[in-house]
């Protein structure tokens, strides 16, 4: 696996992380590793702060598309990928911003911008700190009207 394929990887896990935040929920147990720790800073996602396993993590992703109507993750500007390959498996961090969306209580599009950073052990994701807007955020780049 050359650089370019190690670059590639980390933003195929990248992509998955967000397939699976956009409802793809079997990717969980494909993606992350059999426990990992979530870090999250913006205010009401304390509910993370104990999930430990990817069925947790699916199970409270759910319950983030039914409060959240519309969710949608999409990824916004360029991935930064730091892997190398340890023991030929990908090891170490990508982050990318992403653009959330979703209708809010007054059926507006509420849209927010953050950044996860992705920690990648043996290929699987195994640490995420992810900062974001909030609830009284804005976005990273002007939205169409």
């Amino acid at each position: 696996m050359g650089d370019n394929d190690v670059r590639r990887s980390g933003i195929d896990v990248y992509d998955r992380w967000t397939a699976m935040w956009n409802g793809d929920l079997d990717l969980a147990e494909k993606i992350m590793a059999p426990e990992f720790v979530l870090r999250y800073a913006q205010a009401g996602t304390e509910a993370f702060d104990d999930v430990r396993t990817p069925r947790q993590l699916a199970d409270i992703i759910a319950v983030w598309h039914r409060e959240h109507r519309g969710l949608r993750f999409v990824a916004e500007g360029a991935a930064v990928v730091d892997l190398a390959l340890v023991d030929g498996t990908p090891t170490g961090l990508v982050a990318r911003p992403y653009l959330a969306s979703f209708t809010g209580e007054d059926s507006r599009t509420v849209s927010r911008s953050g950044t996860d950073t992705l920690r990648i052990t043996d290929g699987l994701i195994s640490e995420v700190w992810s900062v974001s807007s909030g609830s009284a955020g804005r976005t990273f780049y002007r939205q169409a009207v």
